[in-house]
Parts: C-alpha cells; structure tokens; sequence
C-alpha cells in the first residue's frame, strides 16, 4: 500500500513538471482566486473596523419632555439595556447637557453671556442609544415609539441619522456580496483551468494511461497522480498569494488606519497568517483534487 501511495505521488510530481506551461497556467488563475478570497476576509475585518468606529460617531438620541422624574428615564435606560439591539445607553441629566454645552462655547464670549443670563435651563436631559449593528436602530426607534413610552419622550433623532445608517448598512452589504460572488467566480475559472489542464495531460498521455489499464492498473492508480497535480497547483497557489498579496497589505495598512482608526490590517495579516494560510490551502487543494477528480472521472467513464 505505501508502495502504490509512494508511486501515485511521485508519477503526480513528475506529470506536474512534464506539464509545465500547463501548471503555471493552473496556478496562476488559482492564485487570483485565492487573492480574491484571503482579500474578501481581511476585507469582512476592514468593515468590522470601519463599522465599529463609525457606530461610535451614530447614535440615536432620546430627548425627554421637562416634566419626566429622573427615576423614570432610568428605568427606560434600564428597559433599553436589557434589548439585545443595543450596545450601549449613556444618561445625560439636563445640568450635565448645560454644563457640556458651556465646556464646549467656554471659549466663545457671546454665546456663554447668552447662557449665563438665561433664567432657566434649555437643555432636556437624553439618553444617547448605541446598537450593535447599524441596521438595528430602526428596531430600536421602533420600540421607542410604543404609547408607554412616547408619553415621556419629546424628540427622537432616529429620523435625522435614519439615511446615513441605512446607507451604511446597504454599501457593507452590497461590497460583501459583490466580494463573494468575484471570489465564486474565479473559482469556478481555476477549476475549469485545472479540470483542462488534466484533461490535456490525460489526452497527450492516453497512450500510458492504456498500457496501464490493460496491464491491469486500478482507477485509482490512474486517477492519483493527476489528483496529486491538483493538488500541487493548490498548495502552490495557496502559499503564493499570500507571498504576493503580503506587500499590498503593509503599504495600505497606514492609509487605512487613518480612515480607520486602531485598525493595523497588516498586525492582524501576521498575527493571524497560520490560519488565513489553513484557509487557502483547504481551499486551493479543494479547488485543485476536486477539479482534477471530475476530469479523470469522465476519462474513466468514457
């Protein structure tokens, strides 16, 4: 049996050579592929990033009307806490506005005369509301808008921050399936390159591959050593379009962690290259036995 296996790899070697253009072709393509993929996951952690510093600049505000107690606003805050929509619910009472408010004009004369010479306070006191994911706050506003509810609050700002969320939430959307069907479809272009590739290397050695059913040879010693080829061109490619796409990273990195901050998409390439590289060769070798499989298989049923 080690003698069989020993052989399928070594004849899977030697087809891979002897087929050279064809294998650079077969790789190549997979490569792209492969780009493609390991680029839509560090792209998936890119948007995590953007969305989270993004969701720290939108929030939804809740203004109460003057006469609602302290006691009762937190007991909304406590009732808003307890959704799973929400990530987070800051109190901030009508002083606490006021004085914010006059922390922020300290340096601006006319506005801070004005406040100071008003008898009462302007400011309502808030609950600023941050979801967990953008397409949530429409849940959220909903929910604020229940009769037992809406008898305390004044103003909702859902309405004014409704486009910039809802946008926000479309273009993630959008770019992530755009990014997974491009990675669908150069896929299916190295598997069909792969799956030509074997069926040439099969018909320019169709002659050996006679001989040897005639002596006798199982499909499976037919069928491996092309699957062994297969699944070089994966590996190959696996590891080469990290090699390739490795620079990209560290020269975006920067440019990104200025849009993005506390974004290093470069640390998280290192930090986390064993298991984007597990990715690529699962789906680099897929991609080339499974190919290579189907090819010999209609050989041999033909």
């Amino acid at each position: 049996m080690f003698t069989i296996v020993f052989r399928i790899v070594q004849f899977g070697f030697k087809g891979f050579r002897r087929n050279g253009w064809l294998s650079t072709a077969t790789v190549a393509i997979t490569i792209l592929a492969l780009m493609v993929f390991v680029g839509l996951i560090l792209f998936r952690v890119t948007t995590q990033h953007a969305v989270v510093s993004i969701q720290d600049k939108i929030d939804i505000s809740v203004y109460f009307k003057n006469n609602t107690s302290e006691d009762q606003i937190l007991n909304i805050k406590q009732s808003l806490e307890n959704l799973s929509e929400v990530k987070d619910v800051n109190y901030v009472s009508s002083d606490k506005a006021l004085e914010l408010f006059k922390t922020a004009h300290k340096n601006e004369q006319v506005i801070s005369q004005a406040v100071n010479e008003l008898n009462t306070n302007p400011f309502q006191a808030s609950l600023s509301i941050k979801a967990q994911k953008p397409e949530q706050y429409a849940t959220i506003a909903r929910y604020l808008s229940a009769p037992n509810l809406s008898n305390y609050i004044d103003n909702v700002s859902y309405a004014k921050n409704q486009v910039v969320i809802d946008r926000l939430a479309r273009i993630i959307d959008n770019v992530n399936k755009a990014g997974f069907t491009l990675t669908l479809l150069l896929s299916l272009i190295a598997g069909l390159v792969v799956f030509n590739t074997i069926r040439l290397a099969i018909y320019s050695n169709r002659e050996e591959i006679g001989i040897m059913r005639v002596v006798g040879a199982s499909n499976a010693l037919v069928r491996g050593p092309y699957m062994v080829e297969g699944i070089i061109s994966g590996a190959i490619a696996a590891v080469a379009s990290l090699i390739f796409i490795a620079p990209a990273i560290y020269f975006a990195s920067p440019y990104l962690a200025v849009f993005i901050p506390g974004l290093n998409l470069f640390q998280y390439f290192i930090a986390n290259f064993i298991t984007l590289l597990g990715y690529q060769l699962l789906f680099g070798i897929g991609i080339g036995a499974l190919s290579s499989f189907i090819a010999v298989r209609r050989y041999l049923k033909s």
